[in-house]
């Protein structure tokens, strides 16, 4: 059933969740290592901190789950792996799904799985891999009662970003957001828009399944916290947040100070007095 695997994901009392995503390492890029080299100190730190959730790989759950620790975080599990974020695309872009990857979450008693929804320039084909992984997943969620997350993810051209950056139009994610919840997504896990007085539109457009914001690159203490306070006032459910909290340098810390933000409303200058 669903609904219990949710429960054990999103707070009873404020119906939000924060994920901690150190599942950097299943896309071969050698920069996504930093913070996470020795993956079973950061995950024993991250459960410490006590954060909703930690989203690994089928490689490295072991590291949460073998943990004789309650309560600890629930485990969202990934199921795809890309080739689509270096500097340099590859000649052939692909996104393949783990065998049996519902099968693998029950087995590790995750709550939930992601996949990825790419939205990238002049790759129609790299789209149509990812539809195709996620009908291949939605009737077996549901099958198993698994909540399905789906990371729908713009990028810009790579030849004007120089690598993996997202593109934080709203015209662009907007749409894409629909799609993955028309093809049935029980959580959306999006960027946020440019503008983040306007990230209601991207809640709207899913239609009451929430939405968990991604965090993407590294960016200044103030600047992360004053953002998650932002896009939680515009009607997030959460955020999906990893290299700003594994690249800092006291990820126990930060993750406190915005579960503070994320569920007591604590102010930006409030938070930042827990990593001080």
């Amino acid at each position: 059933m669903k609904t219990a695997r949710l429960n054990r994901l999103f707070n009873p009392q404020t119906h939000r969740c924060f994920d901690v995503a150190i599942d950097h390492g299943f896309f071969n890029e050698a920069s996504f290592l930093s913070g996470i080299e020795d993956i079973a100190k950061a995950v024993r730190t991250l459960t410490d901190a006590a954060p909703d959730a930690i989203q690994l790989t089928v490689g490295q759950a072991g590291h949460l789950q073998s943990q004789p620790v309650r309560p600890k975080p629930a485990l969202v599990l990934r199921t795809d792996v890309a080739n689509v974020y270096g500097s340099q695309l590859p000649r052939h872009l692909f996104s393949r799904l783990i065998e049996e990857p519902v099968l693998q979450a029950v087995r590790l008693d995750a709550t939930c799985v992601v996949v990825n929804l790419f939205r990238i320039p002049d790759q129609p084909e790299l789209a149509d891999q990812c539809i195709q992984n996620i009908l291949r997943l939605k009737p077996q969620c549901d099958h198993y009662g698994v909540p399905l997350m789906i990371e729908p993810l713009v990028f810009q051209p790579n030849t004007k970003a120089g690598g993996y950056m997202v593109d934080g139009d709203p015209a662009k994610i907007i749409p894409l957001v629909r799609q993955a919840v028309e093809l049935g997504a029980d959580i959306i896990k999006a960027d946020p828009t440019d503008d983040v007085t306007i990230y209601h539109k991207v809640v709207e457009i899913a239609g009451g399944i929430p939405v968990l914001v991604r965090g993407g690159g590294r960016a200044p203490e103030f600047e992360i916290l004053k953002r998650t306070q932002a896009l939680m006032a515009q009607g997030a459910a959460g955020i999906v947040y990893g290299r700003n909290i594994i690249q800092h340098p006291q990820p126990a810390k930060i993750t406190r100070a915005l579960m503070a933000v994320v569920h007591e409303g604590a102010s930006v200058a409030d938070a930042l007095k827990l990593l001080n």
